[in-house]
């Protein structure tokens, strides 16, 4: 008789996996490890996920899949360039606090497989910053904000959003911060990120 997936089956391996692979990284992950998290035998985790990689992607595109409409809405929503900022930033530092492991899940799975990227592309749910860049011009040539570039603004709110998550023990050890101090830190960075960007755009 043929076999057919459970799905709460699959979710216990993708939620077993993500706690694997957020505390253990791609490269130290043991599928073994993930199976016994789950609650199931290792072959019945191959019968699921052939392989490490089929699996880190598809824990990856889950955590994506619930990131990308919310970006994707504040880009394309009909708010001002100031309102986005915010939304944007407020957003992405909570949806990162309860998803922690994706920042470096991009940054290394980019480094290891630059064409990943394309595979997410495909998802209609990828946020487009076509809406963004018109928005962006429209507020430049109207004295609302100053010159500057969709793309290059697009970069820094990325850029101060993202590296806080990527480089959270360097940040730890130069502000002697333990945890706690840690996520009050990065709760403040809501309001301090888009602060910091809105003043350094906005005409006075």
């Amino acid at each position: 008789m043929k076999k057919t997936k459970d799905e709460n089956t699959e979710e216990q391996i993708l939620e077993a996996a993500k706690n694997v692979f957020q505390s253990k990284g791609m490269d130290g992950a043991r599928m073994q490890e993930i199976a016994d998290k789950a609650g199931i035998n290792k072959a019945m985790l191959h019968y699921y996920y052939r392989s490490k990689q089929q699996l880190f992607e598809a824990v990856f595109k889950n955590a994506f899949s619930l990131l990308a409409p919310q970006l994707s809405a504040v880009l394309n929503d009909d708010s001002s360039i100031e309102d986005k900022v915010k939304n944007f930033t407020s957003n992405y530092i909570s949806f990162i606090v309860k998803h922690p492991y994706l920042p470096n899940f991009i940054i290394q799975e980019l480094n290891r497989n630059p064409d990943f990227i394309l595979k997410l592309k495909d998802n209609p749910s990828f946020p487009n910053l076509e809406k963004f860049k018109i928005q962006v011009n429209y507020e430049v040539e109207n004295g609302i904000i100053k010159p500057i570039s969709a793309e290059q603004l697009f970069i820094n709110i990325l850029a101060l959003n993202i590296f806080p998550f990527v480089a959270k023990p360097l940040i730890m050890a130069f502000t002697k911060a333990d945890d706690d101090a840690y996520k009050t830190l990065i709760e403040d960075r809501k309001t301090e990120v888009a602060n910091f960007i809105i003043n350094s755009i906005k005409h006075v």
